[in-house]
């Protein structure tokens, strides 16, 4: 009794102690402890407690991050306090050994500041410039996707070659075609020099062979050094290039004097027959000529007539063509040398009337300008471009009034007078002596009309053709009754081909050497 009464004294002391720790026990089962499922197991935190400790873990990596933030600020600024006090002060080397080729380039890039606000400093000016720069053109690289509701590009093709080549007597290769009657039944030989981004397929586009042998003209055209089948010259001006022309010609077997065209950029080769060896020449077409933009005699009114019509980006060429010559391989990289084929416009940087405009939107038009470009880049290289550029803005090494029909007489003086007495001098006339007819269409903005006021203010005696309607390419490219209207211009009423004459003539190949005569 007194055992069972201990026991007993035992499992409620038991008990009270449990019911302190929070833990409750079955009735039924004697001695044994069940935990209940709303008893809190030690270990295991609550949701509470989770979520304060996540807070305070966030916490921690905010400001861990600020202060590496900080650290990596404040080195940085150290690094450019250590780079200017030891290598951007006036001592230092590095500013000694640029401060010549960064004032040398200021002074060429001065000029740029004309075109800002005079209430901007220039370097924050150019800074914001240059930034957007930049910008724009990681936008457009950015978003260079084909859309699918434009048509892609044509791809450019480069044909086998096809042309008739000449050797030089400097060892070059010209190539050139022949359209027209053939040497010894032609009445009138016509030499046409291309202008910017074309060929010897040029010519005048579209003329038919009909009309040519109506009037027996044979049409010449050739590629310009680097351009087509013909070789590149590493020293070209204008000088060398109407003496190519000369030896071309006899070449090609043209004996008398022959007739030359030069349409827009291709007129300086033109000018420049009439200048250096006006005794083979016969007389000029000219078909909207360009004239160097910077020529210096050109009055003010004639020159912001000129540069006032042409769209920024032909602007920005002439400049680099005069000052930086070699960034134009950029450009010209990005457009026609792309390996793909655009719009003239957009190559060329033109700007077209609505005449112009409808032309280039014929399939004929295309046609012919995507092959005509196709040979023109067949060595895929950018330095002719380039030369053909600044040949154009540069000094021609002599100018349009040099042309012009003149007296010249023996000076004055002792010496002079000598001559006279034992050699019966008299006076002789200078320039070129032949007709230069000129065609300009009113709506050309390629080639404005204040330029042909200039050529025709220093060159009186040139007869101007003025088309109110017509713009750069409009009468010029297929159009049969302008080529009709040309040549009876030039060559009066149609007569034909000169009578054959039965005589085997010289075959012209790559291994036929003209002789400068």
């Amino acid at each position: 009794m007194s055992g069972f009464t201990s026991s007993k004294s035992w499992g409620e002391e038991l008990r009270s102690l449990v019911e302190d720790t929070g833990s409750r026990y079955n009735a039924d089962t004697v001695g044994v402890p069940t935990p209940a499922f709303e008893t809190e197991m030690p270990g295991f935190p609550t949701g509470e407690a989770e979520e304060g400790e996540s807070e305070s873990f966030k916490d921690h990596v905010k400001g861990f991050a600020k202060a590496w933030g900080e650290m990596v600020f404040e080195l940085g600024k150290g690094c450019k306090d250590i780079v200017v006090q030891n290598y951007l002060t006036e001592d230092s080397y590095a500013v000694r050994k640029l401060r010549g080729p960064v004032a040398k380039v200021s002074g060429r890039l001065r000029y740029l500041n004309e075109y800002l606000p005079e209430d901007r400093d220039p370097f924050h000016a150019w800074s914001v410039i240059i930034l957007v720069f930049f910008l724009a053109f990681a936008v457009l690289n950015v978003n260079n996707g084909h859309d699918s509701s434009v048509p892609r590009a044509k791809k450019v093709y480069i044909h086998p070659p096809s042309a008739t080549r000449i050797l030089l007597p400097d060892g070059r290769h010209m190539a050139y075609r022949e359209q027209g009657v053939p040497r010894d039944r032609a009445r009138y030989s016509l030499i046409a020099p291309h202008g910017f981004l074309s060929s010897r397929l040029a010519g005048i586009p579209g003329v038919k062979e009909s009309l040519l042998e109506e009037f027996g003209v044979r049409l010449i055209t050739y590629d310009l050094p680097g351009f087509g089948e013909s070789d590149p010259h590493p020293k070209r001006n204008l000088n060398t290039s109407a003496l190519d022309m000369v030896d071309l010609a006899n070449a090609a077997g043209v004996n008398d004097k022959f007739w030359v065209l030069g349409f827009s950029s291709g007129a300086m080769h033109a000018w420049a027959a009439l200048k250096y060896i006006p005794s083979r020449i016969a007389g000029a077409a000219m078909f909207a000529p360009m004239v160097n933009p910077y020529e210096s005699s050109m009055t003010k009114e004639e020159m912001s007539g000129t540069w006032e019509m042409w769209v920024p980006r032909r602007k920005l060429m002439y400049n680099l063509a005069r000052r930086f010559p070699t960034l134009l391989g950029y450009f010209y990289s990005q457009t026609f040398l792309s390996g793909k084929h655009g719009q003239i416009d957009k190559w060329l940087s033109l700007s077209l009337g609505n005449k112009d405009k409808a032309l280039t939107e014929k399939t004929e038009f295309q046609e012919f300008w995507h092959r005509d470009v196709e040979e023109s880049i067949r060595h895929s290289s950018t330095q002719p471009f380039i030369e053909e550029a600044v040949l154009l803005v540069s000094s021609w090494g002599f100018k349009l009034a040099d042309l012009q029909v003149q007296k010249k007489c023996p000076g004055k003086g002792i010496f002079p007078w000598l001559k006279f007495m034992y050699s019966q001098a008299e006076c002789e006339l200078t320039g070129f002596l032949g007709p230069v007819h000129i065609w300009q269409g009113m709506d050309d903005l390629v080639v404005p009309s204040s330029m042909i006021d200039y050529v025709a203010r220093v060159l009186p005696s040139a007869i101007v053709h003025r088309f109110p309607d017509e713009g750069h390419f409009s009468y010029f490219f297929f159009c049969d009754e302008c080529h009709r209207q040309i040549l009876s211009t030039l060559f009066r009423s149609p007569q034909g081909p000169l009578a054959s004459t039965n005589q085997p003539q010289p075959e012209v190949d790559e291994h036929t050497v003209s002789a400068r005569k």
